[in-house]
């Protein structure tokens, strides 16, 4: 599959998306967008794929935001539903990385700002280079982020660093997001892809079944109630115990030996 504004590469289970317009600091275009898109969606759907990690090309930036000048002729067409798209378009595109049913890593290797940081948002782990800048700069032009950042960050750094970022527009480092919990982990620029892979081969160690049913039942969960999110969890682990997964991680660990899954 041909990409105009992306690398793929996929080798032994990882699938690494690397957004390569480091000239325009890798800011999403709709047409980046599209691809981007087709790519996750080529991920998620290839059996041999376990473990997506979604990176930017160059040092400068991971995602430096949406397109602004897209934005503006969004909002120039004036219609309400024509701003509403503006938005809803991004959502859209966010979420699919939050619900992809295969863990996505984000590999932040310089500036991670609107969009860019709600995508890491959206991510299910990130590992931040130590030259990394994330934010919510949109209050600076005049908008609130749109892209779920008023939902989900505060859900995953707590109410009051959300409101910091999202109401100064400020940007803070890599340990500031380790900090609060925005990222896993801060390593040098240098060993920024290195520990992405390391991480992403340790997943596919894992059940990749009950990968997935971890994803849903956390993502999930975290919209409902607490008892409906509880009985949620035991429905799933219903169906992960009665999977051959599970059969075989119980009788490895008896047999002291590493697990062989299958995804079955």
């Amino acid at each position: 599959m041909a990409y105009e504004h992306l690398q793929v590469q996929t080798s032994e289970g990882i699938t690494t998306i690397t957004i390569n317009r480091p000239q325009a600091l890798n800011v999403l275009a709709a047409a980046t967008m599209q691809e981007l898109e087709r790519a996750l969606l080529a991920a998620r759907d290839d059996p041999a794929v376990g473990v997506v990690i979604l990176t930017g090309a160059g040092e400068k930036a991971f995602v430096a935001g949406g397109d602004i000048r897209e934005v503006l002729a969004g909002l120039a067409e004036g219609a309400a539903s024509a701003r509403d798209q503006v938005a809803r378009k991004g959502q859209k595109f966010v979420t699919l990385i939050e619900r992809l049913g295969k863990p996505v890593i984000a590999a932040v290797n310089g500036f991670a700002l609107g969009g860019g940081s709600e995508i890491v948002q959206a991510c299910h782990l990130a590992i931040a280079a130590d030259t990394a800048k994330l934010g919510q700069p949109e209050i600076n032009i005049g908008f609130n982020p749109c892209w779920g950042a008023t939902q989900r960050l505060p859900r995953q750094v707590g109410r009051k660093h959300a409101m910091a970022l999202i109401l100064t527009g400020e940007m803070i480092d890599a340990q500031d997001a380790y900090r609060i919990g925005l990222v896993n982990k801060v390593v040098p620029s240098n060993e920024l892809m290195p520990e992405a892979e390391k991480l992403a081969r340790l997943l596919l160690t894992k059940s990749p079944t009950v990968l997935q049913l971890c994803l849903e039942a956390v993502i999930h969960g975290l919209e409902m109630p607490l008892a409906d999110g509880l009985e949620h969890e035991a429905s799933l682990f219903a169906m992960a115990v009665a999977t051959g997964d599970a059969l075989e991680g119980t009788q490895a660990f008896i047999d002291k030996r590493k697990p062989v899954f299958k995804g079955r």
